[in-house]
């Protein structure tokens, strides 16, 4: 595995893996070295603006809406700009990845095999890497040990002034449930942990190692502040070629990961937003915004579907 693979890794799971907003409990280190806090002050900023990237879909004389977003957020996101306001409040359910809320998916996250134990010295950069990240080890402890170094990572966004406690999904969920809105799941923990985690220990242990190489060099937080600047002003086209410009896909192996990490689970997204929507449901989906590029996109899956499929254009 290389470092370069990693890093493409590491920041592609803000935009794939919703349940990393589940925060862990802090540790208290000197504050001077703890990332900033990232607070909410409840101070409007400005009118609010349309993040991130929204199609409308529409088959069978109704229209339904796909909205890609990243699980990382800022205070200021949680306002939603006008386009995506009233496309949610058109809509009569709320469609994600995984439902954050859920209370079995915290029971399927802790209930995953863990393996043998890791080896001393590996264990020992783990530790290191709670301290520097400011986060008790004990509150990710009963998650396998992939999943702690990857929401470590993530964790990284807080130096950028971004927090999985703000996601996109969080707050839609909670808006959706108080306006009396259905909240579904396309997908199970179960099915986004198995396109990450490794088959063997030794491939674990190797995953690891490298993770915390990129906590160590600070380079996955370098690629994900570019990955939340295209996301965040709607750059589809730098999104789509993400592969060339985070200089992160060495071999066909890279290039393998990265579609069984996205490519391969988008059928059935695109599935279960067409089964909901032939239902009779005018459907509101938040799925990660990778999912929307490549040949085997959301867009064109459900456009092979028969939905007319129509990009949502946001004043920027």
């Amino acid at each position: 595995m290389t470092g370069r693979w990693l890093r493409r890794r590491l920041a592609a799971l803000a935009v794939t893996l919703p349940w990393l907003a589940v925060a862990p409990a802090p540790a208290q280190p000197p504050a001077a070295a703890c990332p900033p806090a990232v607070v909410s002050t409840g101070a409007a900023d400005g009118a609010p603006r349309d993040r991130g990237l929204l199609w409308r879909i529409t088959r069978d004389g109704r229209s339904s809406y796909l909205y890609g977003t990243l699980h990382v957020g800022k205070p200021a996101w949680q306002r939603l700009g006008p386009q995506v306001t009233a496309a949610l409040r058109a809509s009569d359910a709320l469609a994600l990845e995984v439902d954050p809320g859920d209370p079995a998916l915290l029971q399927a996250l802790t209930g995953l095999p863990r393996g043998t134990a890791l080896p001393a010295p590996l264990n020992d950069r783990l530790q290191h890497a709670f301290e520097r990240a400011c986060v008790a080890p004990a509150s990710l402890a009963p998650l396998h040990p992939v999943l702690q170094t990857t929401t470590l990572a993530v964790l990284e966004a807080r130096w950028l002034g971004m927090d999985p406690a703000f996601a996109l999904e969080q707050m839609l969920a909670e808006q959706a449930r108080a306006g009396g809105l259905r909240v579904v799941a396309l997908e199970t923990a179960a099915q986004q942990t198995g396109a990450l985690l490794p088959a063997s220990d030794a491939e674990t242990q190797a995953l690891i190692d490298q993770s915390l190489r990129q906590l160590e060099d600070r380079s996955a937080r370098r690629v994900l502040a570019r990955l939340a600047a295209a996301w965040e002003s709607g750059d589809l086209a730098a999104l789509e070629d993400y592969e060339h410009w985070c200089d992160c896909v060495a071999s066909d192996g890279d290039r393998a990961y990265l579609r069984r990490l996205n490519d391969r689970r988008n059928p059935a997204l695109a599935n279960g937003i067409e089964a909901w929507h032939r239902q009779g449901r005018r459907l509101f989906a938040a799925v990660g915004a990778l999912h929307m590029t490549g040949p085997q996109s959301l867009p064109r899956l459900l456009a092979k579907q028969g939905f007319a499929v129509e990009r949502v254009a946001f004043e920027r």
